[in-house]
């Protein structure tokens, strides 16, 4: 009898632990919202914005993303493009945050947040030429010394969509806008959104081009700071002949050593490539992202995450998902649900 009542303790002690340990990592809701962007700083700050409607929320986490603070307006941009990877664009530097996002006419309107007072102030229009980004697709990075680096469709020159860049320094306003490509069939895919990606006075360009009918990913770097980018480079060995847009930018990282990682889908196909040789096929998928060692995907209506040398994982259901891995390896995610953000910790 006691034999049976131990064995009996221990049945239930393991289904509450189960139980405990599926609600300690559930996904748990985070506000009315849609298309959230995330950061963590050097002090393991993370950051959350996104947008509802025409109205830009941030919130924080200081618990690894445990628990978030109740959303604050960040502003409003009329008209505002949201959806499909258009929305808010956050990211983070020592002392700053900044979100930059798209009005349907083509103003890139930006915020700054100064960690140190927690306040929010409008600054300059990214966009130097009035109305140059109707499509509405930009990416944005930060390096350690409070610099900002922007990326975006803009077709101010013979109204075809090519790829132009600005920094943001720590005490002026945006720099003069420049093209760091132009494809000589005219123009870019149209609406597939660039990457962009910094470590100390490297920046890598990520995007998807139009040449000869096909859409294949391309590469652009820069050794210093963006002064001056390399030739174009296509990614993978394989292409991609197709009439129409796929609206998949891919996603982009530099690890440690400096070594740059992409990942991006073609024909259905999920592929991982580092520039320069031949890509590996991963999942088939869509809606791919990449964040540190991470591959994120979508699979219908799943959304996928894996480790480089791992294995595949869903972790829920949903759209534009964000994920960082913390020192401890932990992981956390942030998506998009029923036009709510939700968040979870894996």
């Amino acid at each position: 009898m006691k034999s049976i009542n131990l064995k009996l303790s221990l049945l239930l002690f393991l289904l509450f632990l189960a139980a405990w340990q599926q609600n300690a990592f559930a996904q748990k809701p985070l506000a009315p919202g849609e298309q959230p962007q995330l950061t963590v700083d050097r002090q393991g700050t993370v950051r959350v914005v996104f947008g509802e409607k025409d109205k830009i929320f941030y919130s924080v986490s200081k618990d690894k993303g445990n628990t978030f603070s109740k959303p604050v307006l960040v502003g409003e941009v009329k008209e505002m493009h949201l959806g499909m990877t258009r929305g808010p664009q956050l990211a983070s530097s020592k002392d700053y945050s900044v979100v930059t996002a798209i009005d349907k006419k083509g103003t890139i309107h930006a915020f700054r947040l100064t960690h140190k007072t927690s306040q929010w102030e409008k600054i300059k229009n990214v966009n130097d030429a009035e109305a140059s980004a109707p499509e509405g697709l930009i990416s944005i990075a930060a390096d350690d010394k409070n610099n900002f680096y922007a990326v975006w469709l803009d077709l101010r020159d013979n109204n075809s969509n090519n790829i132009c860049f600005a920094t943001l320094k720590e005490n002026s306003g945006w720099s003069k806008n420049k093209f760091v490509y132009r494809s000589p069939e005219g123009h870019v895919c149209e609406c597939c959104k660039p990457s962009v990606v910094v470590k100390e006075n490297r920046v890598s360009i990520m995007f998807r081009n139009w040449l000869k009918g096909s859409r294949d990913l391309y590469l652009t770097s820069s050794s210093n700071g963006g002064e001056t980018f390399s030739d174009s480079q296509k990614l993978g060995n394989g292409t991609w002949p197709l009439k129409g847009c796929p609206m998949d930018g891919g996603g982009l990282t530099i690890d440690a050593r400096n070594n740059v990682h992409t990942a991006w889908q073609r024909d259905g196909q999920i592929y991982y490539a580092q520039p320069g040789q031949p890509e590996q096929m991963i999942a088939e998928g869509r809606s791919v992202g990449m964040s540190g060692t991470l591959l994120t995907w979508e699979k219908g209506s799943d959304i996928m995450i894996k480790p480089l040398n791992g294995t595949p994982q869903k972790i829920g259901e949903g759209t534009a998902l964000k994920v960082y891995e913390f020192t401890d390896k932990s992981i956390l995610a942030v998506w998009e649900k029923d036009n709510h953000v939700v968040f979870k910790r894996i």
